[in-house]
């Protein structure tokens, strides 16, 4: 993936980052106001949890801002049933986009027909109304599991793959993201979460193959710190 000819100058970052919020104790305050930062900057999205949803709708309507949630987040452990059912319900407040969690357990048992199965009740349920991005949780997976979930991911029909929820032993790192753009090809979106912090980090991130940046740090980096 050529990347030499790409503008990383901190404010053309702007259109990679996910300005996202997934604290359990996020109040209505500090939703508002990374809405209103995302619209200022023109981040590519606000990423919160479902029970925000259709607030951060209300708040980013006629911007350019993605309306963005998380599902079954953030172990994955929930029925492909109920992943499915949560996707419809933030697209019906005003998703637009999804970023779900794999079965991490199926990954780690092998059960790979189980993983690609629970990817593809929420595609399903997507299709047309959502952009989905599945997060692999690399910081759990061997290297062989990494590319087995990317693969999964694709074959499922998803748009992205993400390395992390920023919630488990560990984020991203451009190694991996290099791992996951290498399995997927030049099609899919990659997206870096995790542990993104400042400029460097998501330059980094991009110029391995990232594609989107999930970070809370957005306003710091577009700022060049």
């Amino acid at each position: 993936m050529d990347t030499n000819e790409k503008d990383y100058s901190p404010k053309n970052l702007a259109k990679y980052i996910d300005h996202t919020l997934l604290k359990p104790d996020a109040t209505v305050e500090q939703v508002q106001s990374i809405c209103e930062e995302a619209k200022q900057y023109r981040f590519a999205s606000v990423c919160v949890n479902p029970g925000y949803i259709k607030y951060v709708s209300e708040q980013l309507s006629g911007s350019i801002v993605a309306v963005c949630s998380v599902i079954g987040f953030p172990l994955g452990a929930t029925l492909p049933g109920i992943k499915a059912k949560e996707a419809n319900a933030v697209i019906a407040l005003g998703a637009t986009e999804v970023d779900m969690v794999i079965d991490i357990g199926a990954a780690k048992s092998g059960d790979w027909e189980l993983v690609q199965s629970d990817i593809e009740a929420v595609t399903r349920t997507a299709k047309g109304g959502a952009i989905v991005k599945v997060i692999i949780e690399t910081c759990l997976l061997t290297q062989e599991e990494k590319v087995r979930a990317c693969l999964a991911a694709k074959d499922a029909g998803a748009d992205f793959v993400k390395t992390s929820t920023g919630f488990s032993t560990g984020g991203a790192t451009a190694e991996d993201v290099r791992l996951m753009r290498e399995t997927i090809g030049p099609d899919m979106g990659v997206k870096a979460s995790g542990g993104i912090r400042d400029y460097h980090s998501a330059v980094a991130m991009l110029k391995a193959g990232a594609t989107r940046l999930g970070t809370s740090a957005g306003v710091r980096i577009v700022g060049g710190a």
